[in-house]
């Protein structure tokens, strides 16, 4: 995957531009190898970006890709549903965005991560403020980020990891700012998706807000493009 400019090398490519209030910052996506479990994100983030960075650059990566090293995943053919996740799954709103926890699989992860108590409030609060007052979200609000970054099985993502699902990774705080220091930048673990971007975890001197906007598109590939990194460079003040 050639990059439009010369002077990136072959496996940084330009992503499109987006305008911040008055600033511009162009999105270049850095292609990597496979991530499994037991990858060092650190060796390839030494090797593949450090070399190409500026000072002004911030690095984004993809939540996924970081779980998966960690080994935060489960095969969907390996988890055994409770009949517990089967009926609160289907009581779950429908979204636009894809199943999300209508999914069994991942209503039963969730139950894991978070614990049934927890969970079983979350579902009360969530659905009496959705019955009373019309707002949604509360669910995620009581059950908290560890539920809300759960990602299921899917067709987008790259095989074979559309089987598994994927929870939120060990300690994003300080995942984040290993990763940093390895790269040599400032760096932020992202949770990025159709409706939204979260900051999971993000070293020192990241402005999270500016992360999210310039996240909000969901730049990131996890498909075939295989791009779980971007460098985000300022560029000009725009007109």
């Amino acid at each position: 995957m050639k990059g439009t400019d010369p002077s990136l090398p072959e496996h940084i490519h330009e992503g499109p531009i987006i305008a911040v209030g008055q600033r511009t910052f162009r999105r270049l996506l850095v292609r990597t190898p496979m991530i499994h479990q037991g990858t060092d994100l650190e060796e390839m983030l030494r090797s593949l970006v450090r070399p190409w960075l500026e000072p002004s650059d911030l690095l984004v990566m993809s939540e996924k890709v970081v779980a998966i090293s960690q080994g935060r995943l489960a095969k969907g053919d390996d988890i055994a549903v409770r009949p517990l996740a089967h009926f609160l799954s289907a009581r779950v709103m429908k979204s636009p965005h894809g199943l999300g926890h209508r999914n069994p699989l991942v209503m039963e992860m969730a139950l894991r991560e978070a614990g049934t108590a927890r969970i079983l409030f979350a579902a009360a609060v969530g659905g009496f403020t959705k019955r009373l007052l019309g707002r949604s979200g509360d669910f995620y609000r009581v059950a908290g980020r560890r539920v809300a970054a759960i990602d299921g099985t899917n067709r987008v993502t790259i095989p074979p990891y559309g089987d598994y699902v994927v929870l939120m990774p060990t300690d994003p705080e300080g995942t984040a700012r290993r990763f940093a220091a390895a790269a040599g930048g400032e760096l932020a673990i992202v949770d990025v998706n159709d409706v939204g971007a979260e900051v999971l975890g993000a070293s020192a001197g990241v402005d999270r807000e500016l992360v999210r906007q310039v996240t909000r598109d969901n730049p990131l590939g996890q498909g075939h493009q295989q791009t779980p990194v971007g460098i985000v460079r300022p560029t000009r003040e725009a007109g």
